[in-house]
């Protein structure tokens, strides 16, 4: 075949698909994201024809031109679509761009006209596809600015959007939207995520397959892998006897203690379908794969337990009944009780008496799979001077270096973690789930070792969300006064503990504290069954609890006869108030370092009135007899840095050439950390981004990061990198003035050079200066993550619902953001956007179901339905006009944050237009019917 103008003439193995083919000859920007034929990030062109290269058949390329996004540039310069995918930052994590452009760049302007359609084979987890959107029809996004928190494009939609605060200057680099500096690697396929690497640093690479349990709970009785030993190409099988014996979490944190020691590599009990039971290593996937199938393994069937509630019970199933409680730090084993939380403020009997409403209810929300493009994936090797070396698709290359060296009893010197650009995290990767595998077989082989999950063991054997079950009590007098607020919040964990006390903890804080009440309870329990296990997710706990409140304020609204945002108004946290969930005593470290809520509250609520005006004119308001229209509004707040600390480390250095370079420890993974990291420096530097170059996510340029995960990468990262870049700026004019033989408070750093009294020093030649005199003008950053903020988000939605079938229309959507000083506007609102869009899907139809064996039934990604082009509303986005006291520069966090409020918000304007009040996630189509059949009788 020909590949991009090259003729190949390897053969392909019997059933190989194309996408493994071109990977293998060195085409890596082309994607797994499914192996199903369902995401589009495999896409490619076969005699100019798209086509999705994991369902084609590479021996049917024969004789055929085969095009990848490699060459989709013309002599190096761009395609037209690229460039507008820069122009638009069509992109976050990136994984899934290759496809995207593949697909669209055979457009006509017809297919452009009908998008939803025409990019319904490609899926982004990151984007919400407004950006998309725009970058395929050669919108420019460059200008957006925190006034509208739209493109200045003339749309209608823009024109009838605008906030009410004045447009946020632009200081330094503060409120510039600079690209990317990875873009045109992403758009141009050569960007490196975890398995992107060069043969040559990989020599002898072998494949690892896991055997998974059939069983919920089970204990291995043998296993006889004779058989996968006499396979052509299978070199070694690792079982529970070769596993450490050190018990840890999966759950990566600064404090390894905040999670229960529950977890080996290899268990010989067994605690869910899908669990490792062996490990399989060979030259290739398909002799691994061969192998797992050829292990012999006898178990001895246990009793299990699926239901939290019958899990807590006397009597059930213990889960970990074999651990100690104290050494492995789990609340009640014999219970299956992870942690608990008992609290009370005030007298919430009291407050229930002397309401004049009261609403009682119980609310549930489901598991939730990540579903990054990018699926779990690591390569382990031993390095020529005996370090391990371990590349992987993570969050915290930091965290899972200290866990490698607990587990394998290593020196930190001695092991290695780099992740390259990821592909997607949403918390998934805040884990070790692939990491030890692929050390334990490394280190016993001293051959690299690489494990890639399939979309299959991503969905069935990684985490999820953890579902929620909330009993709520809530009171208000008739003057709107807020006076009980009770939840009693079941959690169910799963079969390991990773992240249970976190989300449980951290769910119940927040959701209470943005209220003030004299009178609040919390009773809540994280407890263990035989299922997939929980984890981290985008708002760690806060998504589930918001979805319970924010419902239940807007029922006591309506006892009242009260409008719901006003009654928010009366009792929503003030700047000033203590911030009290149901301790007396607020987090000492927790402070308002700004206070938005109440600009966010107005601006939804002016959006939603001139959405009103907007519809009416367009005629929407008439959709039919049987259509019911109805608008919700939904609130949340989050601390800006988990508690407990939070670190990070940046290096930054004057180059020779008079740019700079950043080393920091957080990773990139679509998160738009680096760009930040970029802008601060600059802004301090009184230079550009694109001259400050960011290394980043290996554990041997810096000291401790904590890592990715907490909306920190701004507010602790970015605080690390302005501090060394404001160090370096005295260096640079220090140096600069002796060379001048001018004192320095005559000297200022300007763009390029340093002004002496006048006479330009050149940054290259400040360089220069400092290399004679012996002085290396390099500076570091430190930040700890506290003290900490907080950050507020209100989402509001009209909507349309078909009272005859359950259909919902979702007419406006928009979401206003108090994120202090906005670094990079047109990011930040890709980042909400985003977070919308993966809330949407949460809200509406995404669920793990899990069978009556315990096994997910929802194992591929045709089965787990997250959002398409069609499925998401574009939304208006605002700013509120605030600058922290505590941020960089102003800066506040805003990466989970906008997911919270979103299903609250929208279950909140299905009750507006129904009169239905729906308790459970999802809102699916099926749900709204038969829960408006039943109102019906």
């Amino acid at each position: 075949m020909d590949i991009n103008g090259t003729p190949h003439a390897n053969q392909p193995r019997a059933g190989q698909c194309l996408r493994t083919f071109l990977r293998e000859e060195g085409m890596l920007g082309v994607k797994k994201g499914c192996d199903g034929g369902d995401c589009g990030a495999c896409t490619v062109h076969v005699d100019g024809v798209p086509v999705h290269s994991c369902l084609y058949p590479a021996v049917r390329a024969e004789g055929r031109s085969v095009t990848t996004v490699e060459v989709l540039a013309d002599g190096g310069r761009l395609h037209p679509l690229q460039e507008q995918f820069l122009d638009a930052q069509g992109f976050q994590c990136g994984f899934c761009t290759a496809g995207m452009l593949m697909t669209a760049a055979t457009f006509d302007d017809a297919q452009k006209r009908n998008l939803p359609r025409n990019l319904k084979g490609n899926l982004c987890r990151c984007t919400g596809y407004r950006a998309i959107e725009d970058a395929v029809l050669g919108v420019s996004t460059e200008k957006v600015s925190t006034e509208t928190g739209a493109a200045e494009t003339g749309s209608a939609e823009t024109a009838a959007g605008g906030g009410t605060g004045p447009v946020q200057p632009v200081v330094g680099q503060l409120g510039a939207n600079p690209g990317a500096p990875a873009g045109p690697a992403v758009v141009t396929g050569t960007a490196r995520y975890t398995l992107d690497v060069d043969p040559a640093d990989y020599p002898g690479l072998l494949h690892l397959k896991l055997l998974r349990s059939p069983h919920a709970h089970a204990r291995i009785t043998s296993i006889d892998a004779s058989a996968a030993l006499r396979l052509p190409g299978v070199r070694a099988v690792f079982t529970h006897r070769d596993s450490p014996k050190q018990l840890f979490s999966t759950a990566q944190h600064e404090l390894y203690t905040d999670d229960p020691d529950d977890t080996l590599v290899l268990d010989p009990v067994l605690r869910h379908v899908g669990q490792r039971v062996a490990a399989v290593v060979a030259d290739s996937v398909q002799a691994a794969e061969a192998g797992v199938r050829a292990l012999v393994v006898r178990y001895e069937v246990l009793p299990a337990v699926l239901d939290p509630e019958e899990a807590q019970r006397p009597g059930a199933p213990a889960v970990h009944g074999d651990k100690d409680a104290a050494a492995s730090r789990i609340g009640d084993p014999a219970r299956n009780i992870v942690a608990e939380l008992h609290s009370e403020l005030g007298d919430v009997a009291a407050g229930l008496a002397e309401a004049d409403v009261v609403h009682q209810e119980t609310y549930t929300t489901q598991r939730v799979q990540h579903t990054a493009l990018e699926t779990h994936a690591s390569i382990a090797r031993v390095d020529s001077d005996g370090r391990l070396h371990v590349r992987s698709s993570t969050q915290t290359p930091f965290l899972t270096r200290r866990a490698l060296c607990r587990v394998f009893g290593l020196a930190e010197e001695n092991v290695r973690v780099v992740a390259g650009r990821v592909g997607g995290g949403f918390g998934g990767k805040q884990e070790m789930l692939t990491e030890d595998i692929v050390a334990l077989a490394a280190l016993a082989l001293r051959r690299p070792v690489q494990l890639e999950y399939t979309r299959t063991e991503q969905l069935t054997a990684s985490t999820t969300r953890h579902p929620f079950t909330i009993a709520l009590r809530a009171g208000a007098r008739r003057d709107g006064t807020l006076t009980a607020l009770a939840v009693d919040v079941l959690v169910n964990t799963g079969a390991y503990g990773n992240h249970a006390p976190g989300v449980m903890f951290h769910g119940c804080g927040e959701s209470l504290g943005v209220y003030r009440c004299a009178n609040k309870l919390v009773d809540a329990r994280s407890v263990y069954t035989n299922t997939v296990p929980a984890g981290a997710f985008r708002g760690y706990g806060l998504s589930q609890m918001f979805f319970a409140v924010e419902s239940a304020m807007d029922e006591l609204a309506v006892g009242l006869g009260m409008d719901p945002m006003e009654f928010r108004r009366r009792n929503m946290v003030r700047c000033g108030d203590p911030m009290l969930s149901t301790s007396p005593e607020p987090e000492q470290d927790v402070h308002f370092g700004s206070y938005g809520l109440d600009q966010c509250v107005e601006l939804v609520d002016d959006a939603l009135r001139r959405g009103a005006e907007r519809y009416m004119d367009a005629g929407l308001a008439d959709l039919g007899p049987e259509w019911v229209v109805g608008t919700g509004t939904a609130l949340s707040m989050i601390d800006t840095v988990p508690p407990r600390g939070h670190f990070a480390h940046t290096v930054l250095e004057l180059l020779a050439d008079g740019t700079f370079r950043a080393s920091v420890g957080t990773a990139e993974f679509g998160n738009g950390t680096t760009t930040v990291h970029a802008q601060l420096a600059a802004t301090a530097l009184n230079s550009r981004a694109e001259l400050v170059a960011v290394r980043q996510s290996d554990t041997a340029l810096t000291e401790h990061d904590t890592g990715a995960f907490g909306s920190t990468g701004t507010v602790v990262a970015g605080k690390a990198t302005l501090l060394a870049a404001q160090d370096l700026a005295e260096a640079i004019v220090k140096v600069a003035a002796d060379g001048a033989g001018a004192a320095a408070s005559e000297c200022r750093l300007v763009p390029g050079a340093v002004d002496c009294a006048g006479t330009p020093v050149p940054l290259a030649r400040v360089f220069q200066l400092a290399a004679a005199s012996g002085r290396t003008l390099a500076t570091e950053g430190r930040w700890g993550g506290t003290p900490r903020s907080v950050a507020f988000n209100v989402h509001g939605f009209r909507v349309a619902v078909n009272t005859g079938t359950g259909e919902l229309r979702i007419l406006q959507s928009v979401q206003a953001a108090d994120a202090g000083v906005v670094v990079n506007p047109r990011q930040c609102r890709g980042q909400i956007e985003g977070g919308i869009a993966q809330a949407l899907g949460a809200a509406l139809y995404e669920e793990v179901l899990v069978g009556p064996d315990g096994a997910v039934t929802t194992d591929i990604l045709r089965q787990y339905h997250i959002p398409t082009f069609a499925d998401v509303p574009r939304s208006e986005v605002y700013f509120a006009s605030t600058h922290d006291s505590l941020g960089p520069l102003g800066a506040k966090s805003m990466s989970e944050s906008p997911f919270n409020p979103v299903a609250p918000a929208l279950a909140n304007a299905i009750r507006n237009a129904t009169g239905v009040r729906f308790t459970r996630l999802p809102l699916a189509r099926d749900v709204i019917y038969l829960g408006l059949r039943a109102r019906q009788g």
